[in-house]
């Protein structure tokens, strides 16, 4: 056959199945068995095949089935071909939709929480129309927010569940007294509350307002913080005054952990003294959710189920709060 220059206008997928069919049984008549069609039909197909792009394809005859030059580069390319066909089909088949909207979530700021990057990541996965928003904001702010119905849920600090919204547990922030290597008190374990009262005090500037359940019971409750002689609303600045030595300062355990293990802070607070808040996903049970915002609660769930079951990494975070309102 004459090669001549291919009408692809004229191509189309099943003329190229019924080649790569064909190529892979090596036979005209193992190829309509397996395609479900009769011999001539296949037989024709390949001609029209053949005609279309211009030039053979296969040398064949009783003895032999040989590939042309021509045959082995479009075997090559219906090889590609099948492959993103198959990919169109995996993708199509899997457990996505048509589902669009946005979540709105607010958290507490520097929260790791196992549990919520599974559920963004499953919720990417399935419904990748679905679009996220993230507001870092203080617990009396998401609390307001939910209760007022001006957000569907949130994940914040509470003293203790509370009246009118859904509230699941998440887990417990430990806290911790904290002191620097100079000061005089370091290396001192178990020291009594009441020995502390005097002492200067670093604080983080959002909880000065009573914000943090245990600078509240703390500072109102044993009177500790009465001279404050240094202040940061970020974390990490308020742990370098306290091991500079300025002062004593209240901080949760899990981020400063690896300057308590190295020495240049150390935990003055005693195993009674229960320094702690618990971290919980609010939401409103009368609020009217979207699909997408539907969708995103039942995905956490799950995942805070399975680490129910398998307890997560610990909650690492610091919190901006003000008093908790009434839901």
């Amino acid at each position: 056959m004459t090669a001549k220059r291919p009408k692809l206008h004229h191509l189309n997928w099943n003329l190229l199945h019924t080649f790569l069919v064909i190529v892979e049984e090596r036979s005209i008549t193992r190829a309509a068995d397996r395609l479900l069609v009769r011999q001539p039909s296949v037989s024709a197909a390949l001609q029209r095949l053949e005609e279309t792009l211009g030039g053979q394809l296969v040398q064949r005859d009783s003895r032999r089935f040989v590939l042309t030059k021509r045959g082995e580069l479009l075997y090559k390319e219906c090889v590609d071909i099948y492959r993103s066909v198959a990919r169109i089909g995996d993708k199509l088949s899997e457990e996505h939709d048509e589902l669009t909207g946005l979540v709105r979530i607010q958290v507490v700021t520097h929260v790791v929480l196992p549990a919520l990057d599974r559920a963004l990541s499953r919720l990417n996965r399935k419904h990748p129309s679905v679009t996220v928003r993230i507001d870092v904001a203080t617990s009396h702010d998401i609390v307001r927010s939910v209760s007022q119905k001006l957000g569907p849920f949130g994940i914040c600090l509470l003293p203790n569940p509370l009246a009118g919204l859904s509230c699941k547990r998440l887990l417990r922030e430990e806290f911790g007294i904290l002191c620097g290597r100079d000061h005089p008190l370091y290396g001192r374990r178990n020291v009594p509350l009441h020995d502390l009262v005097e002492e200067p005090f670093v604080a983080l500037a959002c909880g000065q307002d009573g914000a943090l359940e245990p600078m509240v019971a703390l500072r109102e409750g044993a009177g500790l913080g009465n001279r404050t002689v240094g202040s940061s609303p970020n974390l990490e600045e308020v742990a370098r005054m306290i091991a500079a030595g300025m002062g004593i300062g209240i901080l949760p355990l899990a981020p400063v952990q690896d300057a308590v293990d190295a020495g240049t802070l150390w935990n003055l607070s005693g195993a009674g003294d229960d320094l702690g808040a618990d971290l919980y996903f609010i939401s409103s049970p009368t609020m009217g959710m979207s699909a997408a915002e539907i969708a995103f609660q039942r995905l956490f769930e799950a995942e805070i189920e399975i680490d129910e079951a398998e307890p997560a990494a610990v909650f690492e975070a610091y919190l901006s709060d003000t008093a908790y309102p009434a839901a």
